[in-house]
């Protein structure tokens, strides 16, 4: 394998298997890339096998889950500051996160190092890595590389001691185009081949 590449979407149905191939990426070296589901399913990997929080998932699979490092939002900010209580009975539409957003990026990451200072990129999803989390995801070596300025919503993860291995929570493709490529899918892609060139000296030499 080059890269392993886990992109966004909906419901349980595959998630185990996909969270044995980001195990497999990370545990090895593999580059991998993960949008907005691939992400979520990056933290709960790592929340499971790295941090040792047995059971952790999201609730959108689990509602049950004894740790639930990816939840709905439940409180959300208005335009006007007032706060408003949503949960999973709410209107599909109220409760997902959509639209170009923009969030500072953490300086001496590899976010930085692709990004500059600033993210804004286009989002549609409902489900979000819980803050209360956060901390002992840290702890673990897990690096939060962009939050949202107000809620302070993780927007990027990476695993600094990993060649390259990074989860965001927004979506890239929408705005990548085959002249005009996004930045994250060219420094994933040149992950990619440098891993190809490091394997095959392996296996020449």
């Amino acid at each position: 394998l080059d890269a392993i590449l886990v992109p966004g979407g909906f419901g349980k149905r595959g998630t185990e298997g996909k969270m044995a191939a980001i195990r497999y990426a990370r545990e090895n070296g593999v580059p991998y890339l993960g949008i907005c589901l691939g992400m979520q399913l990056a933290v709960i990997e790592f929340a499971r096998n790295v941090v040792h929080l047995e059971g952790a998932n999201s609730t959108e699979f689990d509602p049950s889950t004894p740790h639930p490092v990816v939840a709905l939002i439940t409180e959300w900010q208005d335009r006007e500051g007032q706060i408003e209580r949503r949960d999973q009975a709410s209107d599909l539409g109220g409760t997902m996160r959509k639209g170009a957003q923009r969030c500072p990026v953490k300086e001496g990451t590899n976010a930085h190092a692709i990004y500059g200072a600033e993210v804004y990129e286009r989002h549609r999803h409902r489900y979000e890595v819980n803050n209360a989390y956060v901390p002992r995801l840290e702890e673990g070596g897990m690096v939060i590389s962009a939050r949202t300025p107000t809620e302070q919503l993780p927007e990027i993860m990476e695993l600094p001691g990993h060649p390259w291995f990074m989860g965001v929570q927004f979506h890239p493709e929408f705005t990548s185009t085959p002249r005009d490529g996004h930045p994250l899918f060219t420094s994933f892609i040149t992950a990619a081949l440098k891993h190809q060139e490091l394997r095959r000296r392996q296996v020449s030499a």
